[in-house]
């Protein structure tokens, strides 16, 4: 099977098919400043769902990144939470995950991986594979996701191409079928040589034939050799028909197995690029996937409606103290006004309001199939990790929570506000932002995150969403760990390690170690106990 894309925009489909067929749900990983975001904003704008797209870099409220709307990432520039933005081409539907690209956000992008059938790895063509993107790759490969590669930012100077594309071969152990090849670099850039389908792409900008295409008969075509610098034609031919001989031709089934990554090369700022991405997701971007659950494989194309809450947040509309849950429909034709049952607790639950995203911004979902993306307003009853079903009889698996790497105590500023804090952690506790913990002794909360930026995260939204004025002093603990075992033996472990134990938000018991001699000597004299890094979400 061939990769299949057009020379423009495949043509848009007034309305989408029903059916999960018709459904392309995606992430964009990277590390931080590779363009992940700004890629983000070019790929809705060529999907029709944003007329401006911003760059996170640019002043004023009118060219904010749309998919950046917490008051702290257009401050800071970055992402820290996922956004999920939906939006059609060619007459499919997309469901777009915007993820953090800091490494102190890996379980909200873990997480939002559970949720998504494809990734798109967004690489700095002047620095290649960083330690970020490597670690979000291996997410992927553990859930065997499909990766297409990007390689931005071809208008500054970069690395050779070459070398890049052994680097992602060596470091993530992945074959490499380059789909476009880049004509010259930085300032000398002309655009990209599309290798399957023998078209020269020139950059998009205020450049001689900005956004042309040339429809070539080969490498030696005469139309590109007077396209062309004469250096710039003889190195693409010799690059070219390198890379042609030395990557394997693009395979659809070894890339959705995981094994193989087809390659893009251009630049998000400049819109160069894009839209071929965008046509090869539309064209070998895989439907929805069948979802690993407790007792079964639930495929999407069961009757019933069933599906994963990834991701909860809180006051994403401030003014209305709302709480969406973000669900993946997994199975079924989900309908308005469906009632549903909650595994974890049994209860039934009626959906008369869900939603379609676009970051901040909301659209009623009347209906949604597997792959579909949606909003589930709610005041607490839902959380990380819930399964919601017509039957009530599906658990999905493969959503933990991970030891926090930073425990800290909370210092409130106004003990009248003990309250609202309490109720605030809890909130930030459930969207996964931190967790919570509460000492068996001594009155105040301790909370683990994985990295120091989350802190900051934490204290504004406190701040900002509850109006709870909280600091943070180091806890004199260095890690954590769920205790598992018998539970007289629990209980009486519980009972000696007082000062060392905690409860988190579901009462389970957590050892808090104040450093590694201390964990390797009490899992040595309790060899009946097991100290979990991670504990799965239900």
């Amino acid at each position: 099977m061939t990769l299949d894309t057009t020379a423009g925009a495949p043509e848009q489909a007034e309305v989408v098919p029903h059916g999960p067929e018709s459904r392309r749900t995606f992430a964009i990983i990277s590390h931080p400043d590779a363009g992940k975001t700004t890629l983000t904003e070019k790929l809705l704008l060529f999907g029709g769902a944003i007329r401006l797209a911003g760059d996170v870099k640019a002043r004023g409220d009118r060219r904010r990144a749309r998919s950046d709307w917490m008051k702290i990432e257009q401050a800071r520039g970055i992402s820290v939470t996922t956004s999920v933005m939906t939006f059609d081409y060619a007459g499919l539907a997309f469901n777009l995950l915007d993820t953090p690209g800091h490494e102190d956000f890996s379980e909200d992008t873990y997480r939002t991986l559970t949720a998504v059938d494809s990734a798109v790895m967004v690489i700095d063509a002047a620095k290649g594979i960083e330690p970020q993107t490597r670690k979000l790759f291996e997410v992927c490969r553990l859930r065997d996701v499909p990766i297409t590669t990007f390689v931005n930012k071809l208008d500054r100077e970069a690395r050779d191409p070459f070398e890049l594309l052994d680097e992602i071969a060596d470091q993530l152990a992945l074959d490499i079928s380059p789909v476009t090849w880049p004509v010259g670099m930085g300032q000398s850039f002309q655009g990209c040589y599309h290798l399957i389908s023998d078209r020269m792409l020139f950059l998009e900008g205020p450049r001689e034939r900005a956004g042309a295409v040339i429809e070539c008969s080969g490498l030696d075509d005469p139309k590109l050799a007077a396209a062309l610098p004469a250096h710039l034609h003889d190195q693409l031919g010799e690059e070219a028909e390198l890379a042609r001989a030395g990557y394997p031709a693009f395979e659809a089934q070894a890339y959705r197995e995981g094994h193989l990554t087809p390659v893009f090369f251009g630049s998000a700022l400049r819109n160069f690029g894009v839209r071929e991405l965008l046509d090869g997701l539309a064209h070998n971007a895989p439907p929805p996937r069948p979802q690993p659950a407790s007792d079964r494989t639930v495929r999407p194309d069961d009757g019933k409606v069933s599906g994963f809450v990834f991701k909860v947040q809180a006051n994403m509309d401030k003014n209305h103290r709302d709480r969406v849950a973000f669900l993946r429909v997994c199975s079924g034709r989900f309908q308005r006004g469906m009632k549903l049952t909650q595994a974890r607790t049994g209860k039934t639950l009626s959906v008369y309001n869900p939603i379609f995203f676009f970051a901040q911004d909301r659209q009623l979902a009347e209906e949604a199939w597997a792959g579909d993306i949606i909003g589930v307003p709610n005041h607490g009853a839902l959380r990380v990790g819930d399964t919601l079903s017509e039957g009530g009889d599906v658990r999905f698996t493969g959503i933990p929570d991970f030891a926090p790497e930073i425990l800290n105590r909370v210092r409130l500023d106004d003990p009248m506000r003990a309250k609202h804090l309490r109720s605030a952690l809890n909130d930030m506790a459930e969207e996964g932002v931190t967790q919570v913990f509460r000492p068996l002794t001594g009155g105040a909360w301790i909370v683990g995150v994985v990295g120091g930026l989350q802190l900051d995260v934490l204290s504004t939204r406190l701040e900002a969403e509850y109006n709870v004025k909280a600091g943070f002093e180091p806890a004199p603990f260095a890690t954590a760990r769920w205790v598992h075992g018998p539970k007289d033996e629990v209980e009486r472990f519980a009972d000696r390690q007082r000062a060392s134990t905690a409860h988190d938000r579901d009462d389970a018991l957590v050892f808090l170690a104040r450093n590694a001699w201390e964990l390797n000597r009490v899992q040595e004299e309790w060899p009946d106990l097991a100290f979990a890094t991670t504990k799965e979400r239900h």
